[in-house]
This record gives C-alpha cells, sequence and structure tokens, in this order.
C-alpha cells in the first residue's frame, strides 16, 4: 500500500528506499525521517465442531460473498489470537467456543497474511449469523462445499481436519500457501512446506 502522507508530521514528501542498516525498501518521510514500516496481517479464527460436524459461515461481504469460510477476521491490536479467534466466531457466528488447540498456520506472502486457526467444540448448540454473514450451518465433513469454500486457507485447513479425524488425532500443521500473481482462482493456489506435529 502506497503511503501519499507521513502519519507522523503530515508530509507529503515521501520516498520509497531501503533505509540504512535495513534490507527492505520502506516509505520514508524526507522532511522528518520517520520510516512508515508495513507488516503482514494476522488473521485468527476458529474450526468449530459439534456431533462430528464442521460450522461454515456463508460470507456477507466482499471479498467471496456468497461463499462458505470458517469464521475468522482480522486481529485486533490489544488482544491475544485466543481473544481474535473467539471474537471471531462470535461475530460471525454468534457461537460461542471452548478452544481445545491451535490447529492450522498459513503464511500466505503474496497478499502479506498469516492465517492462525484454533480447533475448538461449539459450547452448548447456539449459533447464527452475525452481520458478516448470511447464513450459518454444520456441515458433515461429506456435506461440506468444496467447490464454493472461499478461501484456499479454509480448503487447507478442512483436508487436513479430515485426515486428522481418520487418523484419529488432530495435530498442528504450518505452511506456506502460494498463488501465482497472474493466477486469480484460489484453486490454484499451493501448499507448501507443510509440517505436521
Amino acid at each position: 500500500m502506497k503511503i501519499h502522507f507521513c502519519s507522523q508530521c503530515g508530509s507529503d514528501n515521501i520516498h520509497y528506499r531501503v533505509p540504512d542498516g535495513d534490507h527492505c525498501p520502506r516509505y520514508i518521510c524526507h522532511e522528518c525521517q520517520f520510516i512508515h514500516y508495513q507488516n503482514p496481517n494476522i488473521i485468527a479464527g476458529c474450526l468449530v465442531t459439534h456431533d462430528d460436524k464442521v460450522l461454515l459461515c456463508k460470507r456477507a461481504i466482499q471479498p467471496k460473498k456468497g461463499m462458505w469460510t470458517l469464521p475468522a477476521g482480522f486481529m485486533e491490536n490489544h488482544e491475544t489470537i485466543a481473544q481474535a479467534a473467539h471474537r471471531e466466531t462470535w461475530e460471525e457466528a454468534r457461537a460461542r467456543v471452548d478452544l481445545d488447540q491451535l490447529y492450522t498456520i498459513f503464511n500466505l506472502p503474496h497478499i502479506n497474511q498469516v492465517y492462525v486457526i484454533y480447533y475448538g467444540e461449539l459450547r452448548g448448540d447456539q449459533f447464527a449469523p452475525g452481520p458478516e454473514s448470511l447464513q450459518v450451518r454444520l456441515f458433515s465433513t461429506e456435506e461440506i462445499p468444496w467447490d464454493e469454500l472461499a478461501f484456499p486457507t479454509i480448503r487447507e485447513t478442512l483436508k487436513l481436519y479430515i485426515q486428522d479425524r481418520e487418523r484419529g488425532k488432530l495435530g498442528l500443521h504450518c505452511g506456506d500457501i502460494v498463488r501465482p500473481w497472474v493466477l486469480a482462482d484460489p484453486k490454484n493456489a499451493t501448499l507448501k512446506n507443510l509440517v505436521s506435529h
């Protein structure tokens, strides 16, 4: 994201260069010398299960409006990743969840994001669409709408969950999801460097 004005002094005299002692180009204010660092965003969410089914939300907003996802979203300042997963699950699915473990961590370097998904059990049996969801429902693994999943991170998390269920043990999975810039179809994203514990 290009920076046009300095957030410290308001100057529009911004240059894009590698600061002394650094290795990456940054936006630097020529007036006050402030360096505007830009870092990846953390997405936190939860793979929620209940009675051997998975809770999915149909998105009411772009991107991927009308497609299914796990409840997840951008982590806010002053909260932990677990708190963000709880909050996003409530906001998108009006569901309370008991987090069991960290489940998947995916790096998406092509869009500067890191997805952190917990595994958890639905507390009780209450859920409903929040403001960002058109519909929320439980799917058996056989019913998962694979062609209607919003993001590669969700597809890969669900695939790993099915594999883990078959072997009878949940793991912790870390990997990179890489999609070449020329490919707009998320189905062309590739999971690489997967490490499972």
